[in-house]
């Protein structure tokens, strides 16, 4: 203690729980403690959660800090950034640092430079904030070079640069922090495989029907899964080649990076006689075994449990600030229940509580539809919510985790959960939560805080609620409760302008971002992200700008492949165990015995484990490898029918006067034109089509994005905006014409306004509905804007360039485009050698 009674502070660790005690200790009484930090990394504090963000460029390294090195000297807090603490002299009340070594040490070691000049810091009180490390398991070969781990900002910056001259990449670890890293690599252009030891991904937060699910949609990325395989070796002379598994199968990989889990950092502790289990033992005011030291996340253990989420280091940061400031001398910590999130290329996925545990006459409430990846699964007790887990969709996530947090009694009416009142009341008034309820659970922020923003800050957005306190800023589930607290306390809620982005990533609405693209003749997607988003790049806005760019520029567009998802890359549609289908255009549906011939020879000689007709009138051959794609295309001498990508898809019709004794029209002659004339061109979703020779609608042409029906006196209606999928809507009429070529001329003038001016990922149906058809038909067929010259010569010139892409069959964009990671049995591999 100081002569004018301060008391000295040391912090041991400067990671998320180090920098957040001490925050905390800080609003209660910054002039109470002289602290003194040790952080082993030369950086301030940073968020890990957004280390994934760093890895695949969608945030820079800078963005992620919480507290840059210019906090610490405001708040007269001495850090001593880079110097490792190695040992706490309780007996002269001293922590001793060392600078860390500047040699590289082995994986799992943090070894100081004995030979530097030691760091002393007196204590009055110490709080342990050392975390974790990743856990690595028992696999020979972890210092080739090209195998990583995934923890700290290093990390992502060297797998990101040595992903640059790799072909095929490698995660060991199928958990929350893998499936981030592996979509992290997949933007660096590399073939990513996922191993995973259990027989499903993320299995202490999912059930078997859900991690199946989430293996389907990852998968869908271009990601490879393989559940229930153990990697024992890493091979290779001095750096990665490739992995040998447990069942003696080995994959062909370039570069390894392991995520299996992690193990609290005790050896401090250990060291100064501080009593060690599997962590660092901590009773409930998180007092280690000498009451002047405390320890606070990763590396506690409390009640026998480890916690390895940030939600936990929230509460403890509390209670310990509480006690050593004096707030309150008996706050206390009796664990905490946990909820995870994820969310990686637009999977949403919530799990709340442990779903293995299934209490005596609990409700368990289930909702899937797996077609669009959409898995809810809720169990109750006695009214009480004890376990979720959301997949697909998760609206009602907020409410969910404030009712598992504070144990609320959940509605009488289960489904209410799932999707919401009827009314359209919400399930949990947060008028009714307590200022201390946490809002957000990635940093932290209690309704209390967000309450202070909107009455004191006068926040009126969510936006502004994030600058100002963080809420919102994380994964983004608990916007819709910020939303209610803004309603309640600020009475308005200020919409916020990036709810109209295009993209994410571009803060620009779709008409300003054409006219920028075209101003500075911006032809990739690299090109809009420098010159329109100061250069920072945002993976989930690639495959949208992709889209739009060919678009606007037919036959000039930079293809950069790594804007796209893999069926795009590829050419075909991945399906859930990692083959391919290829579905060949059918023109109208109409074949011959020629090509069906083709069909079945390919079939047979690539294996297709499926031959199937879809609802498009086509034939869909899957299971096919992908590096035997090319071979295929070649082999049935047929076109791409874009059954993988958003654009026009297909053109389905009835036999019309070729055959129907009711025909009307000729549909088919009708059908083959329009899908001559629009195969490939590119739109914000996928545009199906049909045209029917009589009003009986054989095709079903009212339900299709583009619909032309046949009717009495030789003339044609269109039909705009239908759907029949997991929206039903019959189209609206746009207009009647005499003639097929009136018919293709103004279906290409709603694609063209459709391509323009259309959300991305909206159909058609929804901009139909969304502007109204009295505008579209004035703005179409009336011309009020006079922009019909100028929407038809846009749509020529999209025509004009279409190019099969098939084509890449004979001329690939880059020699590992339809690579393909090699997995063989090990007699194999030695026969092959031999």
């Amino acid at each position: 203690m100081t002569e004018d009674g301060r008391k000295h502070l040391v912090v041991i660790g400067n990671g998320m729980a180090g920098a957040r005690v001490v925050e905390e200790i800080l609003q209660r009484d910054p002039d109470q403690f002289i602290i003194t930090m040790f952080g082993a990394e030369p950086y301030g504090n940073y968020n890990r959660i957004l280390l994934s963000n760093v890895l695949n460029g969608s945030q820079r390294m800078e963005e992620t800090f919480l507290n840059p090195l210019a906090w610490y000297e405001k708040n007269h807090v001495t850090l001593h950034a880079g110097i490792k603490a190695s040992r706490i002299d309780r007996d002269r009340r001293v922590v001793v640092g060392s600078p860390l070594r500047t040699t590289a040490a082995p994986y799992g070691v943090d070894g100081c430079d004995p030979t530097a000049t030691q760091v002393e810091a007196p204590y009055d009180a110490v709080i342990i904030a050392t975390g974790s490390r990743p856990f690595v398991p028992p696999l020979e070969g972890t210092d080739k070079a090209g195998t990583f781990l995934f923890r700290t900002i290093d990390d992502c910056e060297q797998i990101a640069s040595y992903a640059k001259r790799c072909r095929t990449a490698t995660v060991i670890g199928g958990g929350l922090l893998g499936l981030e890293a592996a979509r992290g690599l997949l933007t660096h252009g590399v073939t990513v495989t996922v191993l995973e030891a259990f027989p499903q991904l993320m299995a202490a937060q999912l059930d078997p029907e859900a991690g199946a699910m989430l293996q389907t949609a990852i998968e869908g990325m271009g990601i490879r899964v393989l559940p229930s395989t153990i990697a024992t070796h890493i091979l290779g002379e001095d750096h990665v080649t490739g992995l040998r598994c447990k069942d003696g199968s080995v994959l062909d990989t370039n570069m390894v990076v392991i995520s299996t889990g992690i193990r609290p950092i005790v050896e401090i502790a250990k060291d100064s006689g501080l009593t060690v289990e599997r962590g660092i033992v901590c009773d409930d005011q998180l007092r280690t075994s000498d009451p002047a030291i405390f320890a606070v996340g990763e590396c506690v253990q409390h009640r026998g449990v480890i916690y390895g989420l940030v939600d936990p280091i929230w509460e403890q940061t509390k209670v310990i600030a509480d006690v050593l400031t004096g707030i309150n001398p008996r706050a206390s910590y009796h664990g905490s229940k946990l909820a995870t999130k994820l969310k990686v290329m637009g999977i949403d996925l919530v799990s709340m509580g442990d779903p293995k545990q299934l209490p005596a006459n609990a409700d368990v409430v289930v909702y899937r539809e797996p077609s669009r990846g959409v898995y809810k699964r809720l169990v109750i007790h006695d009214d009480i919510l004890t376990s979720a887990i959301l997949l697909g969709e998760t609206d009602t996530a907020g409410v969910l985790t404030q009712m598992f947090m504070l144990d609320s009694a959940v509605p009488q009416r289960r489904a209410d959960l799932l999707f919401g009142t009827t009314s359209g009341a919400p399930i949990l008034s947060v008028f009714d939560l307590p200022d201390q309820a946490q809002i957000c659970n990635c940093n932290g922020i209690a309704k209390g805080k967000i309450k202070e923003s909107i009455l004191i800050g006068k926040c009126k957005s969510v936006t502004q609620v994030g600058v100002h306190t963080k809420a919102g800023t994380g994964c983004g589930s608990c916007k819709s409760l910020i939303m209610q607290l803004l309603e309640v306390y600020a009475g308005e809620v200020v919409e916020d302008p990036s709810e109209h982005y295009y993209v994410p990533g571009v803060p620009l609405t779709k008409p300003l971002l054409i006219a920028a693209i075209k101003e500075h003749g911006l032809k990739s997607v690299s090109a809009v992200f420098r010159v329109l988003a100061g250069g920072k790049e945002d993976p989930g806005s690639k495959p949208g700008l992709a889209s739009l760019l060919k678009s606007l520029w037919p036959g000039e567009y930079d293809d950069e492949r790594d804007a796209r998802y893999i069926n795009d890359r590829v050419h075909a549609n991945i399906q859930n165990d990692g083959t391919f289908s290829v579905i060949p255009r059918i023109y109208g549906g109409v074949t011959t015995a020629a090509e069906l011939k083709r069909i079945a020879e390919v079939a047979e000689k690539y294996n297709a484990r499926m031959v199937k007709f879809t609802g498009g009138q086509r034939i869909d051959l899957l299971g096919f490898k992908k590096e035997d794609l090319p071979s295929i295309w070649r082999d049935l001498g047929m076109p791409s029918g874009h059954a993988y990508t958003k654009a026009f898809r297909t053109c389905k019709s009835c036999v019309g006067t070729d055959f129907c004794r009711y025909g009307l029209g000729d549909s088919i002659a009708l059908s083959q034109k329009i899908e001559r004339r629009f195969q490939g061109v590119e739109s914000p979703h996928k545009m199906k089509l049909a045209t029917t020779g009589c009003p009986r609608n054989c095709s079903e042409a009212y339900v299709k994005d583009l619909g032309a029906v046949a009717i009495e006196g030789g003339q044609w209606e269109i039909y705009i905006g239908g759907a029949a999928g997991s929206s039903v809507r019959k189209g609206d009429l746009l207009c009647t014409v005499s003639t097929h070529d009136e018919v293709l001329l103004y279906m290409g003038r709603f694609m063209q306004y459709y391509r323009e001016n259309a959300k991305y990922l909206e159909r058609t149906y929804g901009m139909v509905e969304r502007l109204g058809i009295e505008k579209l038909r004035d703005v179409l067929v009336e011309d009020s804007e006079g922009i019909c010259a100028r929407l038809d010569a846009e749509i020529e010139a999209a025509v004009a360039a279409y190019t099969d892409p098939w084509a890449e069959a004979e001329h690939p964009i880059h020699e590992s485009q339809f690579a393909n990671p090699v997995v063989v049995h090990a007699k194999e591999e030695e026969a092959h050698v031999s």
